[in-house]
């Protein structure tokens, strides 16, 4: 990707070819793009797609006056050194230089728009450094959390997107916490008892960086950080099909139940660097060997050190006691309950009116009753789909409207958000609305006056669903 600026050499020399040497020690050949994406993602608020960034770059620079090209480019190249700093890991600030790499670890490549923000406005002391630590650590957070509990991150980028514009700048860190913890449904920061729930009982070895959470439990407030150097993933009950019948015996009556449930989940799993000489030995064995539990200066092993048995009391307590810690390296922002209030005030003021079923007056008797399962089986599409009230109809989201429900006296009208000749319809169920100034978003109109109807129904609402969740980027 580039932009000959030959006519205007200075241009090109001091700011252009000087941005893209930054680039040039990624492993990702894509890097400038990506740069360039978010940087238009944080200008124009809208997301473009990687293989179109060069041509929407384009787009915006042509409505920008020409005497302006010398301070936007000079702009993008002050951006583009923020990026390198934080993509590239070139930050000479320790502190912040270990938090990138775990941001980079976690894969928050969909914060990177919101980062680009708040990092130019730390280096123009609108946040200070801490202040600066402390956002960082909180989308690290809330992107954990939400992993974890299995939150769709198919809307992510456009909240982070957005996010800025939520904020008060003259009280940037609080108003930022308050942006976060009034976030709802599939935009929630999940609080610390489903996050526990969830924590104990995943499959965290197939977590998508199964070092990442580990090593962030063991270095957590530690003065002398260990480093991923060569440590292994050790899972404490083994991992083999034929389990060894010492083991079978330690796991009681119902080994293969307990086997099967928690194998890959917190409890069971830690790091050693004598996997290999560990193995399938038993828990005795491995807690007493040279390199093993009792041997090892790590502090998640600590617990295992002092078990003389390993069963499913043992791993559900280390579970708990993972967990108590995890809520501590990735926190739920605290604000004072009167400060939030406020918060909550300025939203409401700030939002549309708000419609609540009770508006839509055909919503009685039969409509009710057909309403309600279309309703329920929308929203088990996935998680992150979520209803919205309007006042003239009701819209199903993910990242924006793929089905609009108006009710009226005898049936349910619905709009897909799709463009006619998209549908697959094979019995013929859904109409050509184009142009015709309907209520809704979309040219594929259905109706929807029997039960009998929603199973066929529902074939072509998850047409537009899919067709919306596939194009996030």
């Amino acid at each position: 990707m580039g932009i000959n600026y030959k006519n205007q050499k200075e241009i090109y020399e001091k700011y252009w070819r000087p941005m893209e040497q930054g680039f040039l020690n990624s492993d990702k050949p894509d890097s400038l793009d990506r740069f360039f994406r978010d940087y238009l993602t944080l200008k124009t608020g809208a997301i473009p797609i990687l293989n179109q960034v060069y041509r929407e770059f384009k787009n915006f620079l042509h409505v920008i006056d020409e005497g302006r090209v010398k301070e936007v480019v000079s702009d993008l190249f002050t951006y583009s050194k923020y990026y390198a700093r934080f993509t590239l890991e070139n930050e000479k600030d320790p502190v912040l230089k270990n938090i990138f790499t775990d941001i980079n670890t976690l894969r928050m490549e969909v914060a990177y728009p919101f980062m680009l923000e708040i990092f130019h406005d730390y280096s123009n002391n609108l946040l200070t450094r801490d202040e600066f630590v402390e956002m960082l650590k909180m989308l690290e957070s809330y992107v954990f959390r939400r992993a974890i509990t299995g939150i769709s991150t198919s809307s992510l980028n456009k909240t982070f997107a957005a996010l800025s514009k939520e904020l008060n700048k003259e009280r940037y860190l609080e108003s930022f916490k308050a942006a976060l913890i009034l976030k709802d449904a599939y935009r929630r920061y999940p609080k610390d008892p489903e996050f526990i729930q969830d924590f104990m009982i995943k499959d965290l070895y197939n977590f998508r960086n199964r070092h990442y959470w580990l090593l962030k439990l063991e270095n957590f407030e530690h003065r002398e950080p260990i480093q991923m150097g060569d440590w292994s993933v050790e899972h404490i009950m083994p991992q083999v099909e034929d389990l060894p019948d010492e083991w079978k015996t330690e796991l009681g009556d119902h080994w293969q139940d307990i086997h099967d449930k928690y194998l890959h989940t917190a409890g069971n799993l830690t790091l050693t660097r004598y996997n290999s000489l560990l193995g399938t030995h038993p828990f005795q064995e491995k807690r007493d060997a040279i390199g093993g539990f009792r041997d090892s200066h790590l502090r998640l092993n600590n617990y295992l050190a002092t078990l003389d048995h390993w069963n499913e009391m043992e791993i559900q307590k280390r579970a708990q006691e993972l967990a108590d810690l995890a809520v501590k390296v990735w926190p739920y922002p605290e604000l004072q309950p009167e400060i939030l209030q406020t918060y909550k005030k300025i939203a409401r003021s700030t939002n549309s009116t708000n419609y609540t079923l009770a508006d839509h007056v055909y919503l009685t008797g039969k409509m009710e009753e057909l309403y309600n399962p279309l309703r329920q089986a929308i929203l088990n599409l996935d998680p992150s789909v979520y209803e919205e009230i309007k006042k003239l109809y009701i819209a199903f989201k993910t990242t924006t409207n793929f089905v609009d429900v108006q009710i009226q006296k005898s049936r349910l009208r619905l709009t897909l958000n799709l463009k006619f000749h998209q549908i697959y319809d094979p019995k013929g169920l859904c109409r050509d609305v184009t142009n015709l100034g309907r209520w809704g978003n979309g040219d594929v109109e259905i109706d929807l006056s029997s039960l009998d109807q929603l199973d066929d129904v529902m074939v072509l609402i998850k047409q537009s669903f899919e067709n919306h969740s596939d194009h996030t980027n």
